[in-house]
């Protein structure tokens, strides 16, 4: 069960409670998000660019759905948290086959953060960089989520080392 927050207004709001609203102690990402070796990695993007399909692929990989359409993201111990929405939870959106049921995790350490992105504008070579989310810095790639690779250099992105 999602701990209570405290709204800037001062009254209890639980996490489940406003989507796409910032608040004092957490945030809202119109995001999917998975836990893969007890990372969790947010897929971040437009309506329809593919955030469910590539979740679909890597949690057939061995991923662990954690939301879908809807994150709240907030602070833990020792990083940030990702949790779904309520009403949302073990929910994931499947084109052409519908909503389904699947396991899930209730709340997961974030890790890593992946803007898709289908325009063209993925660098070859990119620089390292980071997504600032609640005050704390994510790791962060951005890819076109149309490649048949794209959740291998996802997994890939939690384990190797990025040579400049």
């Amino acid at each position: 069960m999602p701990r209570d927050v405290v709204a800037q207004d001062g009254k209890l709001a639980p996490c489940g409670a406003r989507p796409a609203v910032q608040e004092a102690a957490h945030v809202w990402l119109h995001a999917t998000c998975v836990q893969i070796d007890g990372i969790g990695v947010v897929l971040l993007g437009a309506s329809g660019v593919g955030k469910s399909d590539l979740a679909l692929r890597l949690i057939d990989g061995g991923a662990l759905l954690v939301a879908d359409d809807q994150l709240c993201v907030e602070p833990g111990e020792t990083g940030l948290l990702g949790r779904p929405a309520d009403n949302l939870a073990g929910l994931l959106e499947v084109r052409g086959l519908g909503i389904v049921r699947l396991p899930y995790c209730r709340v997961s350490p974030l890790g890593l953060v992946v803007e898709l992105d289908r325009a063209g504008s993925v660098s070859r070579q990119p620089e390292p960089s980071t997504y600032a989310l609640l005050g704390t810095d994510l790791r962060h790639l951005r890819l076109d989520p149309r490649q048949a690779s794209a959740d291998a250099k996802v997994r890939l992105a939690l384990t190797a080392e990025q040579v400049v």
